[in-house]
């Protein structure tokens, strides 16, 4: 049924932390609204939602930068991106 991609654990791994990130921002949403909205190391008025995105985006630039340069393994990015978001949500 859904042979048109190639759905791998760690692509279904991927996505599933990904919803669960959304899901945990909008229960935060709706526990505490207002979405945190703070002005960081960047100079932009950032929401809990905008540094999520933020982090994922980044997090996606160094995996490919990895790639394109260094090639395997993984772990390497891996760390650089913890590393990327927890910087972006604790300054950004």
């Amino acid at each position: 049924m859904l042979g048109w991609m190639a759905w791998t654990w760690p692509t279904a791994l991927l996505f599933a932390g990904i919803f669960a990130a959304i899901g945990f921002l909008v229960i935060l949403e709706v526990r505490y609204p207002g979405g945190n909205a703070r002005r960081g190391v960047l100079g932009l008025e950032t929401t809990r939602g905008d540094r999520l995105f933020i982090t994922l985006l980044g997090s996606a630039y160094i995996f490919l930068a990895w790639l394109g340069l260094m090639g395997h393994p993984l772990w390497w990015p891996l760390a650089f991106s913890i590393a990327w978001g927890s910087f972006c949500f604790w300054k950004v």
